[in-house]
């Protein structure tokens, strides 16, 4: 211990017990502690960290600051008196972790919302705090816990001695941040300033604006941290008009919290760290789309479910060099880019499919800027077929597929198209018309009809939909 601080002059020394000492009921925290070093000597307790990481690092993350703050702690009357003379309200960001899921860019975004509300950042910790900044934390009026999960106990504490009051709000969405704005201004003592609203955000804009028929209702899936879980189901059906069909978390340290959340919903939260059994929940409910985290992610790509990260435990990818924060009106932003735009990708490989085989989009096709006449791979009166409308009755043709083949097509049967099926065909939009009638008609003719009726449209549409 003697070593340790003569080689790296720490501000403050962390001793944890090995597996081994754990065995021989050692107490190396303790021994450290009597050697007299000049600095704090806090044992920590490594079991907390086996019970659940965000549990053992709440745990440490609390005996450090009952260790290091000052015996006299600031009281609200001296912090008040303080500002008396024009000082700007003050407050301590808890929560955020150097792993934490787009934690260092919610700090950036969660500042720059405080200081336009004219509020100064006195100390962010755990993330980047030194042991005489964390000493710092009793400066403050008021503690903002944006992860409850790892600052929820020290936050306590220092309400508890400090007199500090908590802002709980948690910044994830429009109105998860305007409801944090409201809670900041009532605690700090101040008004709500006019500049600062969910305008800020482009997301509601980009809501009304995409196709409300495809992303409204689509079913979601939300499992992680408790924090992240609870924020993206309330986003997902308040801000986007999905379906929340399931809710869980691994934290059971905010389990009654999770439960509480999922009871909105109509649905019985899922409060586990058996991966296998969230695989089973999913493949239960069957969503559209998965947030969750790394292990969701595995999950959803198995059984081809679109997925978006929301929380830690995360991959090297979800550190982004780009500006991504979760929180605050940009974080509502990337929020939306991030989970609408893999159901948008599922759109897009539905109509890639739909269209493969049409003249325009083979591989030898040329630009369609170029006309009609610049095709080289199709001769004109077959492109043209897939524009003109054919007569009622068609000529169904027997192809062989294989690429061996050269024979030409042989006519089997004339194909005869009832009115009612013809007129239903034209409601089917243009681009894709063409492509409707050859899909029917090649249905038809695999099962030896004759004539083509609305059930045999539907029933066409139903098997090349699988």
């Amino acid at each position: 211990a003697r070593d340790a601080y003569e080689r790296f002059k720490p501000e403050l020394l962390l001793v944890g017990a090995s597996c081994t000492a754990e065995l021989l009921q050692d107490d190396p925290g303790g021994l450290a502690a009597a050697v007299g070093l000049p600095v704090p000597v806090i044992p920590l307790e490594l079991p907390a960290y086996q019970r659940k990481e965000n549990w053992g690092a709440a745990e440490t993350f609390y005996r450090i600051v009952r260790t290091i703050l000052p015996s006299e702690l600031p009281t609200a009357a001296n912090r008040a008196e303080a500002r008396r003379d024009g000082g700007k309200p003050s407050c301590n960001i808890l929560g955020p972790t150097s792993l934490g899921f787009r934690n260092r860019d919610d700090v950036v975004e969660v500042r720059r919302l405080l200081e336009d509300l004219g509020i100064v950042v006195n100390v962010v910790a755990p993330l980047g705090a030194s042991p005489s900044e964390i000493a710092r934390l009793g400066d403050a009026d008021f503690n903002v816990v944006l992860y409850p999960e790892i600052a929820s106990t020290a936050a306590s504490y220092l309400q508890r001695t400090a007199g500090q009051p908590m802002v709980t709000a948690c910044p994830i969405g429009l109105g998860g941040t305007k409801a944090f704005v409201e809670d900041v201004c009532k605690v700090a003592g101040i008004a709500v300033p006019s500049g600062v609203t969910p305008d800020s955000s482009r997301l509601a804009w980009y809501s009304r604006s995409v196709d409300s028929t495809y992303l409204t209702g689509k079913r979601v899936y939300c499992f992680g941290d408790a924090t992240h879980a609870i924020a993206a189901a309330r986003v997902a059906r308040d801000e986007l008009g999905f379906e929340v069909v399931g809710l869980g978390t691994y934290s059971r340290e905010q389990a009654r919290e999770v439960r509480e959340a999922a009871k909105l919903y109509g649905l019985q939260a899922l409060v586990t760290d058996d991966y296998l059994e969230v695989e089973r929940h999913i493949k239960d409910l069957q969503p559209e789309l998965v947030l969750g985290t790394q292990m969701e992610r595995h999950i959803a790509k198995r059984l081809a479910i679109p997925c978006a990260v929301i929380s830690s435990p995360i991959h090297v990818q979800d550190f982004p060099a780009r500006f991504s924060p979760q929180m605050g009106f940009e974080g509502a932003n990337v929020i939306f880019d991030s989970w609408v735009h893999p159901l948008m990708m599922g759109l897009e490989e539905h109509l890639l499919g739909m269209f493969r085989g049409d003249f325009e989009f083979h591989d030898a096709a040329t630009p369609s800027h170029l006309g009609h006449g610049h095709t080289s791979a199709m001769s004109t009166a077959s492109a043209e077929s897939d524009y003109a409308e054919p007569p009622r009755h068609a000529v169904a043709f027997k192809v062989s597929h294989s690429p061996e083949s050269t024979a030409k097509p042989t006519a089997i049967a004339a194909l005869e198209w009832a009115t009612d099926a013809e007129l239903e065909l034209k409601k089917i939009p243009f681009f894709v018309r063409g492509k409707a009638r050859r899909n029917t008609e090649r249905f038809a003719m695999d099962r030896g009809m004759a004539r083509i009726t609305i059930e045999t449209l539907y029933d066409a549409k139903a098997h090349y939909s699988r």
